[in-house]
């Protein structure tokens, strides 16, 4: 038990979940889970031995940290709710302002893991690098030791960086598990599995574990290959937001290697 630190966690989604199963396996005490849901609640605080409960004002001040781990649209609607006076309260978004929490305590910051989650699968947070941001110096060295305690890639950042971090990882995550999505429904057309493409997606990401991706980059567009772009644009022609996004892509590549 890390009795130093008392935690509640404002959520019970995808990284609340993740999060907080980490926190308890570390020993630190979690004294409330909360949700809208008081199913969510119930299940995620049975995991992590804290209180649940669905109406954010029995939230107790007896906490040390207080992490607001919702989707985007929810935390301000919680922030103007809380009123902690000088308890460290952290929201997790890549995206959201540090300051929208200035009325919710006089310590606060950003707490922002930079990587995908889901409930199912299990997350290595020694991996995953944490993101650290606060309003004051000794808040910072708070949320250092405390993301330094689960994970071996802790960063202090500022908010224009974290905005930037958070954009890139949309291109990086969220963008190219979408193009796997239309690669899936591509073949799915054709009664093939994405099974055929597995091996071809592992290695792409494999390739860019030590070298630059803009220099591990193959295909069509990269060799000016004219008649086989023309060739999947014609097979595109039924479906014109997919051939937009294709020409797109592959008008991004050509430039990328004329500004090279």
């Amino acid at each position: 038990m890390r009795p130093e630190i008392k935690i509640s966690i404002i959520g019970a989604g995808n990284l609340a979940t993740q999060l907080g199963i980490t926190l308890f396996n570390e020993g630190y005490f979690i004294s409330q889970v909360y949700s809208r849901s008081k199913k969510n609640a119930n299940v995620l605080s049975k995991k992590i031995n804290a209180n649940a409960i669905s109406d954010i004002k029995k939230l107790s001040a007896d906490a040390s940290i207080y992490i607001i781990a919702l989707k985007d649209d929810a935390i301000e609607i919680i922030a103007k709710q809380l009123k902690l006076k000088d308890k460290i309260v952290v929201h997790t978004s890549g995206s959201i302002p540090m300051d929208i929490l200035k009325n919710s305590s006089s310590n606060f910051g950003v707490f922002y893991p930079l990587q995908t989650f889901s409930k199912t699968k299990k997350a290595d947070f020694k991996t995953i690098p944490i993101c650290i941001e606060a309003n004051n110096n000794t808040t910072a060295i708070t949320l250092q030791y405390f993301a330094k305690s689960i994970s071996g890639n802790v960063n202090k950042i500022n908010s224009l960086q974290r905005k930037k971090i958070h954009l890139a990882a949309v291109f990086a995550c969220n963008f190219s598990n979408h193009l796997y999505g239309i690669a899936e429904k591509l073949l799915a057309k054709e009664k093939l599995s994405l099974d055929l493409l597995r091996p071809l997606i592992e290695e792409t990401v494999n390739k860019i574990k030590d070298k630059k991706p803009c220099e591990m980059q193959t295909g069509p567009a990269i060799r000016g290959d004219k008649k086989t772009i023309k060739t999947h644009l014609n097979l595109l022609s039924k479906d014109k937001d997919l051939q937009k996004i294709y020409k797109l892509m592959s008008e991004s590549i050509i430039n990328s290697k004329k500004n090279k």
